[in-house]
């Protein structure tokens, strides 16, 4: 019982950490975060969809592929996916006029942390976060430097779209949130393995 309230409890606090982290610091100056959530703001920076909700329809194969191989990675990351979806769009008015290298930090580290905590306790938002907690369990490889090579993939399909600026500090978010998400997920005495 205590478990489960626990991962609830991490459950909405990540979720809303990373609408918090996305919309206050990252949309302001069209930056991205990695994986599915940066494909979903993508969409957001060229179409003005909902980046919340096409980052939970955008989850959906990977929810399915946790269903076959790990039904409690499943349930946390399927409640997972659709909380952080609301919050992400929840929160959208909210956004914070702060110099780009500033919003690229600090988004960047609540997302991390976010992202971190939600792993820790099984849970994620549903995100190539899922991918990388399944990658690090078949192969020794460190869960935030599989997360941080994931979303640098994903920065690089934006340069199109957004440009060299937006790239570089988009980096300096993806390897902030990488470097935190470790912490959090491993704890503060591990070393970064390869």
């Amino acid at each position: 019982m205590i478990i489960m309230f626990e991962r609830t409890a991490v459950l909405l606090i990540g979720s809303i950490l990373l609408g918090f982290g996305i919309n206050g610091f990252l949309v302001p100056h069209h930056l991205l975060d990695g994986g599915i959530i940066g494909l979903a703001l993508i969409l957001h920076y060229y179409f003005d969809f909902q980046t919340g909700l096409w980052s939970a329809l955008l989850s959906v194969p990977l929810i399915l592929y946790a269903w076959v191989k790990d039904r409690s990675q499943f349930h946390g990351s399927f409640y997972g996916m659709i909380v952080t979806a609301v919050s992400i769009d929840l929160l959208s008015p909210y956004q914070f006029s702060l110099p780009i290298w500033v919003s690229a930090i600090l988004g960047g580290a609540i997302c991390g942390i976010a992202v971190g905590l939600m792993l820790r306790y099984k849970t994620s938002s549903g995100g190539t976060d899922l991918i990388a907690y399944f990658i690090a369990k078949a192969i020794p490889l460190n869960i935030g430097l599989i997360i941080a090579l994931m979303d640098g993939f994903i920065v690089l399909l934006g340069y199109h779209t957004l440009g060299l600026r937006s790239v570089v500090f988009s980096s300096i978010t993806i390897l902030t949130a990488g470097i935190l998400a470790n912490i959090c997920y491993e704890g503060f005495g591990t070393r970064w393995r390869i």
